[in-house]
This record gives C-alpha cells, sequence and structure tokens, in this order.
C-alpha cells in the first residue's frame, strides 16, 4: 500500500532539493555541486553536497545521504508517504494512492489530530480565562511558570466537569474514542477523559497534536499525573514530548537531553537547555533512540540512570553499538527534579549537562562514592562491586581502561583487576567491518561518479571486468541495470547505495577517456602481474611459456599505448573488450 511509484518519481523529479534544503541550512554553490554545513551533525567545516540534477545530497563527515524525501523523514520525522505527500504539496502535484484503505487511514489520521488541535486550544483558552481556572494559574504561578510559559508549551485546563469538552466541541463519540479524549461510560454516557487536571498538550515531531499528559493539583485525590492512550496517532514508545521545540537546537549541538516529566523539559529551557525531551509516562525504549538519532549521536540522561541496573546497562550497550550513538548521564543534585532547578539554580543544571559522563563511569563513580574506601577490606568490596559493572561492557578495550581507573582509586594493583575483569568478562559483540571512503578518490570511484552524473560520457567504455573489488563491481552493476539513478539505488545493496549516494555529489574534474584509461590501466597491470607470476612456473613447458610472454608484451604495449592521446581510444577498446573476454573465461 502507499502512492504509485510513477507519482512519487513525479514529486522528486518536481522538487528543488537545493530550495528545500536551504529552508534548514545555508548552502553556497561550488562548481556544479552545492555546500554547506551538515544538519545532521555538528561541524565547523561544510562537508555536505548536494547535487541538484540528481536531487541527492551526502555528507562527507556523518555518511548522511538520500533525496528529497529522505531529507523530510530524516528532518521532520515523516513516513515515507508523508514525505511524498509534503513535496507534492509544495510542487502542486495530486498524487494517487494504492490502496483505498491506505487513503482512508490518512484522512483518519489528519480528522484525529484536527479534533486534537481544537481540543489543544479549547483547553489553553480555558486556563487563561475561565473562573474555574484560578486555582490552576494559581498553582502554575507557584512553579514560576508565567504567561508566556504558558502561551508557549499551550498549557491547558481541564474542568471538574463529566462532559465539559465533549458539550464544547461536539465531537463525534467516535472521535473522542480514537483520540482518547472521552469514552463512554457504563451509563452510556459520553465522558471526558480530563477532568480537574493541568494539561500539557504533546505534539510529535512536526507540531501536531496527539496527545495529552494531565497533572492533578496538589492536594486533591487521584494519581498524580494521567497520560492519554495509544491511539491511531500517538505511540508513546516513539513519541517524544519537546521535540517538536528541541529538534533545532539537538542537531545544532548534536546532544539532546532526555528527561522523564513535561515539567522537567520545561525547566532545562527555562535554564537556556533548549534540547531536552521527555519519554511520555514510560520508559526509555529502543523506537526512542532511533527516532533521536536522526538528529543526534549524543544522548544525555536526566535522571536516574544507575537504579536501572544491569538490565538497562545491556540495552543501552547494545543501543550504543547498534545505533552508533554515545550514552551519558548528568549527575544532577541529589534530590533535585529538573523542573524545579531550572527555575532556582539554571547554573547547577547546566553544568549536569556540560559535566555528563559515559553511562558506565556515571555507575561507577556512584558505586564508588557510597563505598567505605578507609580500610583494605572496604576498597576490595568497592572493587568487586565496581568490576561487575565494568564487566558488563562488551567491549574489551573499554573494560581494560575502566579497570584501570577501579584500580587507581581502589589503590589496588591494576594488572590483577585487570586481569580479574577478562576472568569473568563477557565476549565482545562483533561489530561489522566498516569501508570507510578513501581520502583520494581513485580511479574506479572517479569512473563510477561519472557514471552516475554523466552516463552517456562512460557508458560506451565500461566494462564490469575493470573493477576488482566487490563494493565497486556491485556499485556498477546497479547502475548497469537500471535506467534511472533512483532505480539504481533500490536495486542496489545498501553499501553501494551508500557509495552511489556519495559518488553522486563528488565534484569530478577529469575527462572521461582519461579516467577509465587509468582504470583499464590499473586492471591490466593486474593481469600482467598474475601472468608474470605464472610464467615463472611454466620454464618445463616451452609453448606455454612462449604463449605468456607473448601476452605480456601485449598487455604493456596496450597500456603505454593509453599514455598517447592519439593512440588511447583505440587502445583502450582493445583492453577493454580483452579483459571481459578474460572475465568471461575466469
Amino acid at each position: 500500500m502507499g502512492i504509485p511509484a510513477e507519482d512519487v518519481e513525479r514529486v522528486r523529479a518536481a522538487t528543488d532539493i537545493v530550495a528545500l534544503i536551504s529552508e534548514h541550512v545555508p548552502l553556497r554553490r561550488v562548481g556544479r555541486r552545492w555546500q554547506g554545513l551538515c544538519p545532521f551533525h555538528a561541524e565547523k567545516t561544510p562537508s555536505f553536497s548536494v547535487n541538484p540534477e540528481l536531487g541527492v545530497y551526502h555528507c562527507f563527515g556523518c555518511k548522511a545521504s538520500g533525496d528529497a524525501i529522505t531529507f523530510l523523514r530524516e528532518t521532520q520525522q515523516l513516513d515515507f508517504v508523508g514525505a511524498v505527500e509534503q513535496l507534492a504539496g509544495r510542487a502542486g502535484i495530486q498524487v494517487s494512492y494504492d490502496s483505498g484503505r491506505e487513503q482512508a487511514e490518512r484522512g483518519r489520521r489528519k480528522v484525529l489530530a484536527e479534533a486534537m488541535g481544537r481540543a489543544v486550544a479549547w483547553y489553553h483558552e480555558r486556563l487563561l480565562s475561565a473562573p474555574d481556572a484560578a486555582a490552576a494559574r494559581g498553582y502554575l504561578r507557584r512553579r514560576g511558570y508565567d504567561g508566556e510559559l504558558v502561551r508557549r508549551y499551550q498549557l491547558g485546563w481541564a474542568p471538574d466537569e463529566w462532559d465539559a469538552l465533549t458539550r464544547a466541541l461536539r465531537l463525534p463519540t467516535d472521535v473522542l474514542r480514537d483520540t482518547g479524549l472521552g469514552f463512554v461510560n457504563k451509563r452510556n454516557r459520553v465522558q471526558d477523559a480530563f477532568r480537574a487536571r493541568v494539561l500539557f498538550p504533546i505534539f510529535d515531531a512536526q507540531g501536531v497534536p496527539v496527545a495529552f499528559g494531565g497533572r492533578i493539583l496538589p492536594g486533591a485525590d487521584g494519581p498524580k499525573y494521567k497520560n492519554s492512550p495509544q491511539t491511531p496517532i500517538y505511540d508513546k514508545s516513539r513519541v517524544l514530548y519537546g521535540l517538536n521545540w528541541a529538534k533545532g537546537e539537538i542537531v545544532e549541538r548534536d546532544e539532546v537531553v532526555i528527561c522523564e516529566g513535561y515539567t522537567d523539559v520545561i525547566g532545562f529551557a527555562q535554564a537556556g537547555v533548549g534540547r531536552a525531551v521527555a519519554t511520555c509516562g514510560t520508559a526509555l525504549t529502543e523506537q526512542h533512540v532511533t527516532v533521536l538519532r536522526r538528529f543526534a549521536r549524543r544522548l544525555v540522561l536526566a535522571f536516574d540512570a544507575d537504579a536501572a541496573g544491569q538490565g538497562a546497562a545491556e540495552r543501552l550497550y547494545e543501543w550504543e553499538r547498534t545505533h552508533e550513538v554515545d550514552v551519558a548521564v548528568a549527575a544532577l543534585p541529589a534530590g533535585s527534579d529538573p523542573g524545579d532547578l531550572g527555575r532556582a539554580d539554571p547554573d547547577a543544571l547546566r553544568a549536569a549537562v556540560a559535566e555528563a559522563k559515559p553511562f558506565l563511569g556515571f555507575r561507577i563513580d556512584r558505586s564508588l562514592a557510597r563505598a567505605d574506601l578507609r580500610t583494605p577490606e572496604g576498597r576490595a568490596r568497592a572493587a568487586e562491586a565496581a568490576l561487575e559493572m565494568v564487566r558488563e561492557h562488551p567491549s574489551e578495550i573499554v573494560r581494560r581502561q575502566y579497570a584501570g581507573e577501579v584500580a587507581a582509586r581502589c589503590d589496588l594493583p591494576v594488572e590483577q583487576l585487570v586481569t580479574a575483569v577478562e576472568r569473568r568478562g563477557r565476549t565482545p559483540i562483533r561489530v561489522e567491518a566498516v569501508t570507510r571512503s578513501p581520502s583520494r578518490v581513485g580511479p574506479a570511484d572517479l569512473a563510477l561518479a561519472l557514471a552516475v552524473q554523466e552516463p552517456e560520457s562512460v557508458a560506451h567504455l565500461l566494462d564490469e571486468a575493470l573493477f576488482d573489488d566487490d563494493l565497486r563491481l556491485a556499485a556498477y552493476r546497479a547502475l548497469a541495470r537500471a535506467v534511472t539513478f533512483n532505480e539504481a539505488l533500490e536495486h542496489a545493496d545498501p553499501r553501494a547505495a551508500e557509495l552511489l549516494q556519495r559518488l553522486a555529489v563528488e565534484e569530478v574534474d577529469a575527462e572521461p577517456l582519461d579516467v577509465v584509461a587509468l582504470l583499464a590501466a590499473d586492471a591490466a597491470s593486474r593481469e600482467i602481474a598474475a601472468l608474470e607470476a605464472a610464467a615463472g612456473r611454466l620454464a618445463d613447458d616451452p609453448e606455454a611459456f612462449a604463449h605468456a610472454a607473448e601476452l605480456i608484451g601485449w598487455l604493456k604495449r596496450r597500456v603505454e599505448e593509453l599514455r598517447d592521446p592519439d593512440m588511447c581510444a583505440g587502445s583502450l577498446e582493445q583492453l577493454v573488450a580483452w579483459l571481459a573476454d578474460r572475465a568471461e573465461e575466469g
């Protein structure tokens, strides 16, 4: 289900990717490309490049790449269809859908989001002006929430009535149910879900209202917080409170602060830390990490991560490996609440974030701070407790370093603790090898870059026999079998697609004939080396030896002729044809 491929291609073709990306970061023209600071990670030297002809971008720093659809998905937290729809709206294109059900579901979500928007506005106005909200306004003033802050976060008040919202908005029962705004009670009457609570509207990353968190006033009966249930527009395992406001600073600083509550986010913002988000009544999940990784690499936990124990440690280490994030912990003053600390001592809150330590280091600090290090027995117990935490880490290098730190702080022999931690250490998680781009683009990459950017200039010259490594060969085959560049990306394996996206923005200032000649010369040199090695084993077979020697001579002459401008084209054609036959013969 979704939008037909032809409609997607129409939207891609109609989108000015330079104009789209320029709405987020400044770009300047450099040759045929546009360059600027990467919007996906913090950097001071531009490494982000855009190819307007192919409609793709690539960052040589963090390796982010894609097209206009990818860019919207990564920066606006949209799904594929949502990104295409938004671009189609910009271009004035009407898209169709493969399934009536898909279109109906998207239409339904739009209805629910509009209902949530009306509820946010109604509850907000109620807080600002209704007489029954006086106690709520007083409570917020005591917490340091002035009118500007209330309006910025669109806080609201749910009156202590059975169906005040239902009667005011006249929403259908199914809409009330599917938004979590209301329900049908035992008397078969529609009833509001929130009553006598200060409401914190929850928005998705695009700023669309999807849920509420309601706090009861001090002294009232009932649970302190009540949150919206899971709905078609609200998934609490993915949505993070405050991300809609914080994402700009998160990208700029390449860091996000994760806390537990709505007031914590507001407290951080009051202290000048505008990159804080909060989980919505649930523990941090891998889906949350997946969402945040699109904005930042460093995750700072601003809650008691030490209390979560080994299970949390294993999850966090796995997320660090899988999602390539760095998890740190802000050491907040004991008993403090970020919401209150942001108003009472903003310097302390800012310092806690600035001085955040890696997760394992934070846990060891906590453990040793509670220990009695005055006696040999106390130091031994403290070291053993700390080593239990160290053993949980999947990296042998990290384990050895922390074992050394524990030894120094407990005044114990370093080698003894390193041996102890490795004796009971866990097997490191295997990290798949990552192919890194060379600092200088070689002839194979230059040829592929030309095949991407100017296919007509090299299509008649290239053959897969010219590529000697699996990655470049896979990239060439994807291009050779596709009609369009996007089709090549769709059918290429992930590593080959990443290479092609990078090469799409490489600035190539070389003649196609020269590039392919250099690539062919390298391939011929490999064949010459192989033949020379074989000839050394043919001393007892004069006929075979003579044939090998003749072939070596022919190859060397062709390679030499590649350096002659008048002979290059003809010799290249002969050489590539021979290499192709050779490869086919195996």
